[in-house]
């Protein structure tokens, strides 16, 4: 189905039994809504109603030309928007890297559309800016993102080689595929350049209101981006029942390189 939201057109693909209890899928960065097809087949197999966006700039969804339109508070807004088109009062959000930065914003802003919330790999956002040098220097290739053009090109050289060895990505060549096919690498980076911009460097935070819904943390040893403490420090800013699992050995992308791990605890905690 085709959804609009502040003058974007969202692709979104709802799986699973109209009665069942609805569950949102958000991807990241470089991903669409492709990533999470073994995380559909469990839920909606389970009996829930999945609802899965391509989120703006990515996949089959538009990709407005401006940095502004990739902020964070928009990006929610299109949630939002996809929850009132579907006909859903209130889901369970599941969000993974950019995906789960916007999911806490979401329940953060709109609690009232939420009934749980799944943030994989990335904690709160308070709790990342808060989670010292070393989460700065494995966040290294934000600063490069905000290069408009070289980032690009650094990326793309030499068949995306430079890619391939830093993102670790599992499904590489297919993801590769997708953004050279969609044109959603610069509305991908446009992400970085519209809510991580430098000066949130030495300006103070912005304030989120506490999260009031049960929410779960998942983090996975193996990730080259982000620290431990940036997910379990989120319970500082979580005024609910708070569960983290830290998963051993997969790298970021665990919903492809630990599917069975991850669906298991989306069941669990969905339940």
């Amino acid at each position: 189905m085709r959804v609009e939201s502040s003058g974007v057109t969202l692709d979104v693909e709802v799986t699973g039994p109209d009665t069942g209890r609805p569950v949102v899928l958000l991807h990241g960065f470089p991903d669409s809504g492709r990533m999470w097809s073994r995380q559909v087949h469990a839920l909606s197999g389970a009996g829930h109603r999945v609802i899965v966006p391509d989120q703006r700039g990515y996949g089959r969804s538009d990709k407005p030309s401006q940095v502004d339109d990739y902020n964070i508070v928009l990006l929610a807004a299109d949630v939002v928007a996809v929850l009132d088109d579907v006909g859903v009062e209130k889901a369970a959000v599941v969000g993974h890297d950019w995906g789960a930065a916007v999911a806490w914003t979401v329940a953060s802003f709109a609690p009232e559309r939420v009934d749980r919330l799944v943030a994989l790999s990335v904690g709160h956002p308070l709790a990342f800016a808060a989670a010292g040098l070393e989460q700065r220097e494995k966040s290294w290739y934000m600063l490069l993102f905000q290069f408009e053009g070289i980032a690009e090109e650094w990326l793309t050289a030499d068949g995306w080689a430079n890619f391939r060895q830093w993102s670790h990505h599992p499904d590489a060549d297919a993801v590769i595929a997708e953004l050279e096919a969609s044109g959603s690498l610069t509305p991908g980076l446009n992400w970085y350049r519209a809510n991580v911009h430098p000066r949130a460097l030495v300006e103070p935070p912005p304030e989120f209101p506490p999260v009031t819904v049960p929410t779960l943390g998942v983090w996975s040893s193996g990730d080259f981006a982000l620290t431990e403490a940036q997910m379990t420090g989120s319970y500082h800013f979580v005024a609910a029942p708070w569960r983290y699992h830290r998963l051993e050995g997969p790298g970021h992308w665990m919903q492809l390189e630990a599917a069975d791990d991850v669906n298991q605890l989306l069941l669990e905690f969905l339940a």
